[in-house]
């Protein structure tokens, strides 16, 4: 029975070769890199418009790298961090005060709406309530512990060269406790 194990064995040894390809072809096509033409990847002072944040995408044969593939807001985000700069912003809000609604806590937008999550005052003393505040309601009151946050618009002015009204789709605002509240308690 061993000896018939013994030449099983051989018969597969036999019939594979030891090395699939010699060592000198593998030198030789270490040694044969092509010349991949390099891209400019524009910096972020180079962005003028909105076909500027089409990233050139990656040579023929190769993997192209997150600076070279994203578009859009990922490229510019990314352009960004390439030097240094936080376009989104993304610091968290000021959480060592109680906001109020003299001071209520700033929160700042490029767009039309924003969202808060507000986590209690001292921080963490509650599960997080996410708030929603929008251009036409700024200001938005945590239920739970009572924080206001005041949304600060930052982005382009309305051009009013297009005769839209925005309430043509018939959308009200839902009404709220604060719809509600006599004017002398706020």
């Amino acid at each position: 029975m061993l000896s018939r194990t013994a030449v099983a064995v051989a018969r597969r040894a036999t019939a594979a070769p030891v090395l699939r390809r010699s060592i000198a072809t593998t030198v030789v096509r270490r040694h044969a890199e092509t010349k991949v033409p390099t891209t400019h990847i524009k910096g972020l002072s180079e962005i003028k418009t909105k076909d500027d944040l089409l990233g050139p995408g990656a040579a023929p044969g190769t993997v192209p790298t997150d600076a070279e593939q994203a578009t859009g807001l990922e490229r510019l985000e990314i352009l960004g961090k390439m030097e240094g700069v936080d376009i989104f912003d993304m610091k968290p809000l000021d959480a060592s005060r109680r906001g109020t609604m003299e001071n209520p806590i700033p929160v700042r937008s490029a767009g039309d709406e924003q969202y808060a999550g507000c986590t209690g005052f001292p921080a963490d003393s509650h599960n997080v309530i996410w708030l929603t505040m929008t251009r036409e309601r700024p200001i938005e009151r945590c239920p739970e512990c009572g924080n206001v946050y005041k949304m600060n618009y930052l982005g382009p002015e309305d051009s009013h060269d297009h005769h839209h009204d925005d309430h043509h789709h018939g959308f009200e605002e839902p009404k709220t406790f604060a719809d509600f509240v006599k004017p002398q308690y706020w």
